[in-house]
């Protein structure tokens, strides 16, 4: 089989949402064909061949976010008694795109002393962007805060 039938072959078999459905015999000389045409009664070895389709991952994030996530990454304060404010907090970033750690200051005193000395108390929710910060949530504030780092908007 020369080199170019042997190409066309792999390209039918691995791509059937271009193809459709292929098939694979050997007719009654022992010869092997592919086929997107079901083989005849005579054919011998006769099976539908399945391809994995045609697959392409890829970053959930755009590069603009990527860039701007190198550049000024988000760190979210907050705490699992915060309610309704630390959850909107953290919708709002979720619904912009944004990629963030949350710290939680009552879980880890660590991270308590590094909030004091960020804001100068332990209150949450605050976000971070890159050297930039915001105590308490608003909308407005923090897309600025996001805007200016480069986040894309969404």
């Amino acid at each position: 089989m020369n080199k170019g039938i042997s190409l066309l072959l792999l390209a039918l078999v691995t791509t059937p949402s271009l193809a459709g459905e292929v098939y694979r015999w050997v007719d009654p000389q022992g010869r092997v064909h592919y086929s997107d045409q079901p083989p005849p009664p005579t054919a011998k070895d006769s099976r539908q061949l399945s391809g994995k389709g045609n697959v392409v991952e890829v970053d959930k994030q755009s590069y603009d976010s990527r860039q701007a996530h190198a550049r000024s990454p988000v760190v979210l304060y907050a705490t699992g008694s915060c309610g309704v404010v630390c959850d909107d907090a953290k919708a709002h970033l979720s619904k912009r795109g944004v990629q963030f750690t949350v710290k939680d200051p009552a879980k880890d005193p660590e991270i308590a002393v590094e909030l004091k000395k960020l804001v100068g108390a332990v209150e949450v929710p605050v976000v971070v962007v890159g050297k930039s910060h915001q105590k308490g949530f608003s909308a407005a504030s923090w897309d600025g805060l996001l805007d200016s780092a480069g986040y894309p908007k969404p």
